[in-house]
């Protein structure tokens, strides 16, 4: 799955790294914490690595 924004992929990319055990799981929180608790590794390496150029800030902008 991809991120549909740029707060989405920087959400994945902090769940991803609390995952990787590069950052402690106790400075997640909201959607990083969520998607830290409910997806594996590789679905948030999916999410936080395609290119952020063409998405918008929030989804709904």
């Amino acid at each position: 799955m991809k991120a549909k924004s740029k707060a989405q992929q920087k959400a994945a990319g902090a769940a991803l790294s609390a995952k990787r055990r590069e950052t402690p799981e106790s400075d997640l929180r909201g959607a990083s914490k969520e998607m830290y608790e409910s997806m594996s590794e590789e679905e948030l390496e999916e999410m936080a690595s395609a290119s952020r150029d063409d998405k918008p800030d929030h989804v709904g902008d």
